[in-house]
């Protein structure tokens, strides 16, 4: 992957080749930013320059034989750790290396794909993935081999939030420690979520969200868009390639949130001083709840995202707003002055406690009834 495939971050680009030229390589690194940044697409053109020993900053010039590697992902010392379930194929201790194929793929056909693009992609959409103690056991026998073609050895590790706290605990003296040219790549969107032990032995680099400018201009080159479509999609993505990517082949699952959301948020409003109500309320938990787990937590930070640009809204700060709803009879500008300083946060908390519950397998009907009462309450608070 070439570093001009990827869309933007030139400041980010050049630190990585200026530490490369000048040998100054952090053995362990943490890439921390939100899906759509370029995470990944950058963690592995930077393996690249290293292991092929590129040496412009276009990613060419250097080993042609390990480039025609890179092309298909398929280098013996390239190596990748991500969250993995059981599915219909592998029954038990499911690692990694089951899914190279798919993986390959997935990467190939969209870089910036999310997490439950690639859940969908194996199959695990109602479960929740891990990094588990097996994988563990699989990056230290693959670090204990030497390197294939006598250079560095990579581990690239996706959404290491993920890695629970038996394999991070394995790993954790691998990461302090790593044989001599080993560098590990931890990618995450939550760094909070990584233990202290294991972040406080990388070099963290943080990714901004990218500009408008930018996805505008990947989607025309990439995707044949309208320039003025390009410059809407830009706006309402947020920063992120998979979010326009999505909006663009209207595949984000958006559309449903939207529904969801607003069905929500009308019950809530009727269900004050309206007992028959609450039985809607509960009616749309159920719905909600069959889903799988991480698209309940998809929704609910979708919510979240919602109630926020309400806020936003209602201060006057209209050039933040990015969402436009397309639901028949709903307009956020009427419905922005029920979502203020003196109700934002208890609802904000309230969503991000129910995404941390149904994250540890709480049942998600109690969890999600238990959200919709309290929002009965929250909305109708007044300003202070």
């Amino acid at each position: 992957m070439l570093f001009s495939d990827i869309i933007g971050l030139p400041h980010l680009k050049n630190h990585l080749t200026t530490t490369a030229k000048r040998n100054r390589i952090p053995h362990a690194q943490l890439f921390v930013g939100k899906s759509g940044s370029g995470t990944l697409p950058m963690a592995i053109a930077y393996a690249q320059y290293i292991l092929c020993e590129n040496k412009n900053d276009e990613n060419i010039n250097g080993n042609a034989s390990c480039n025609l590697k890179f092309s298909s992902l398929s280098h013996p010392d390239l190596h990748f750790a991500f969250p993995v379930a059981t599915n219909n194929k592998i029954k038990s201790h499911p690692v990694s290396s089951n899914f190279l194929p798919e993986w390959r793929k997935f990467i190939l056909s969209n870089p910036y794909g999310r997490l439950l693009d690639w859940y969908h992609e194996i199959g695990i959409e109602k479960k929740q993935g891990q990094i588990g103690v097996d994988e563990a056991q699989d990056i230290v026998k693959s670090l204990s081999l030497k390197s294939y073609e006598g250079g560095f050895k990579v581990m690239l590790i996706w959404m290491a939030e993920k890695m629970n706290t038996a394999a991070a605990n394995k790993l954790l003296k691998l990461i302090e420690e790593p044989p001599n040219k080993t560098l590990f790549l931890l990618i995450t969107e939550d760094e909070e979520q990584i233990i202290q032990t294991i972040r406080s032995r990388c070099q963290t680099l943080h990714f901004p969200p990218l500009t408008e400018a930018d996805i505008a201009e990947a989607l025309v080159k990439n995707e044949n868009c309208d320039e003025n479509e390009a410059l809407q999609l830009a706006h309402q993505a947020n920063g992120s390639y998979t979010n326009a990517l999505h909006l663009f082949q209207k595949s984000s699952g958006d559309e449903q949130f939207e529904e969801w959301f607003i069905q929500w948020v009308r019950t809530a409003f009727k269900a004050k001083g309206n007992k028959a109500t609450v039985l809607e309320l509960i009616s749309w938990s159920e719905e909600v709840a069959g889903m799988g787990r991480e698209l309940q937590k998809s929704f609910l930070q979708y919510c979240i995202d919602f109630f926020r640009q309400a806020l936003m809204l209602n201060y006057k700060a209209d050039k933040l707003v990015y969402l436009s709803p397309r639901t028949s009879g709903f307009k956020i500008e009427k419905f922005a002055p029920f979502v203020h300083g003196g109700n934002i946060m208890q609802i904000t908390k309230a969503l991000e406690e129910a995404i941390y519950h149904i994250e540890r397998n709480g049942n998600a009907k109690i969890i999600l009834t238990d959200l919709s009462i309290k929002l009965t309450r929250f909305l109708h608070k007044k300003a202070a």
